[in-house]
């Protein structure tokens, strides 16, 4: 069977949606972008409704690529680790709560009272934005909220119920469900220690099913289509990319350096992630919250557009006049740096420049980058996906620094391919597999680059809170 997929990523800061034909090729894509609601110091939460809308107007927007074409699957990648309470048709009661919420700091010790064995079996760090910490916080200051819910769900799973309503809207898949916090990596399956930790009914957990299963049929402007499970948005970007060994940095809102092929075994609140694939495999995850989102900040605070600010950090050699950035706007998840972490530039005099400022900038957070592959480990050539990655100056700061050569696949959303891809797999629809990167950006180290890196770190081990 032949037809068009669609492939949606829900992301943090927009809805990404890409149409392929059968030979792989990007036949229309398009995209609309919304803020994350910031009511009090630490929170990030989002109206789900806000994303439907979003996805609908994308939607709206292909429409005229399409017309003539049978529309074969529509497949979902969402943000991961966020936090939606729903009722048993699959309406949200409040908002999402997302990854770079940090309102359940304290709630995080009931993580650390876990026994060992128990908490070795998440075999992940211990972070307040994923969703069994939130869940405990709900727990503790909104109980009515969980007395009226039927599920918990993530991201893309409450979209996809808006858009199937006659589905079973508690459903996730294990991609999402192992960066939860409550997930028994080691068993593969929901852990009841973590569960009680969260104190919630193990019943408001939802069902994981296969990525690639059909769900029912979506009403779309497109016609009549079929939806699958969906993923989550890192490794459906490895699924896009066809990367099975070797490392793949994305850098969007946040950035994630990924080493596929990690076996899972106990490790107690270790500095990387290991998750569930969409395909029965797991991968490794050094990531860090603050990659597009702290240049967002840069641009805001600069008065500069995203294309001035690269533009003008390649006018500016390398380490930036010695000028530093720390990115760590939201605190970390440890590791590259800590929650209690924060961001600014340092080494400034009355001569700096609004370029050098950008130049570090755009140093500061590919060298956050760089110590997050550190803790991976890996070697070989990387694979760069996501918008973050376009710029040729971020290209070529990222090989320079890994000391690798660096390939920039160039769609729009890694993601959102990688979800069209699933959807081809449920509903046996030939498509052409593994987009292909571009030229390899080869490495320029030198003696300027070492100098950099050095004022960074030190930098970092300065500012570290105690």
């Amino acid at each position: 069977m032949t037809g068009v997929l669609l492939g949606a990523d829900l992301g943090t800061s927009g809805v990404k949606v890409v149409a392929l034909d059968p030979s792989g090729a990007v036949l229309g894509e398009g995209e609309s972008g919304y803020e994350v609601d910031r009511p009090r110091p630490g929170w990030a939460q989002t109206d789900p409704a806000v994303w439907r809308r979003a996805l609908d107007d994308v939607l709206v927007q292909l429409a005229p690529a399409l017309t003539g074409r049978r529309v074969a699957g529509l497949g979902l990648s969402g943000q991961m680790h966020g936090t939606v309470l729903v009722d048993d048709t699959g309406i949200p009661l409040g908002p999402a709560v997302l990854w770079p919420d940090s309102r359940a700091v304290a709630e995080v010790d009931r993580w650390r009272a876990l026994p060992d064995a128990a908490r070795a079996a998440l075999a992940n760090p211990l972070v307040p934005g994923m969703t069994g910490p939130v869940l405990a916080w709900l727990a503790a200051h909104e109980p009515e909220l969980l007395r009226r819910a039927a599920a918990v769900v993530l991201p893309k799973d409450v979209l996809r119920a808006s858009l199937v309503p006659g589905a079973d809207p508690r459903v996730t898949d294990r991609s999402d469900a192992s960066a939860t916090l409550l997930w028994d990596v080691v068993a593969d399956g929901w852990s009841s220690e973590a569960t009680a930790a969260a104190g919630v009914d193990p019943g408001l957990l939802p069902r994981v099913r296969p990525s690639a299963e059909v769900v029912g049929t979506a009403a779309l402007p497109v016609g009549e289509v079929p939806v699958v499970v969906g993923g989550a948005d890192t490794p459906l970007a490895l699924l896009a990319a066809g990367t099975r060994t070797g490392r793949q940095v994305n850098l969007g809102t946040g950035a994630q350096v990924l080493r596929p092929g990690w076996t899972p075994a106990p490790a107690d609140d270790p500095p990387v992630h290991g998750y569930a694939d969409v395909e029965d495999r797991w991968y490794a995850m050094a990531a860090l919250q603050n990659g597009g989102l702290a240049w967002s900040w840069v641009c805001g605070v600069l008065g500069l557009t995203p294309v001035e600010l690269f533009d003008a950090a390649a006018t500016v050699p390398t380490g930036a006049g010695g000028v530093v950035f720390r990115p760590f706007l939201t605190g970390e998840r440890g590791g590259v740096a800590g929650p209690a972490d924060r961001g600014g530039w340092t080494g400034l005099s009355a001569s700096t420049t609004r370029a050098e400022l950008a130049r570090a900038a755009v140093e500061g957070v590919v060298f956050a980058v760089a110590a997050a592959a550190d803790l991976l480990g890996g070697e070989g050539p990387v694979v760069l996906t996501g918008g973050g990655g376009r710029p040729a100056v971020v290209q070529q700061l990222l090989a320079d620094v890994l000391a690798v050569p660096v390939r920039f696949l160039p769609i729009r959303s890694a993601s959102a391919v990688g979800a069209a891809l699933l959807a081809a797999r449920g509903t046996g629809t030939e498509v052409a597999t593994g987009q292909q990167p571009g030229r390899p950006v080869e490495p320029r180290p030198g003696p300027e680059l070492a100098a950099a890196l050095d004022r960074w770190h030190a930098e970092r081990a300065l500012r570290e809170p105690r």
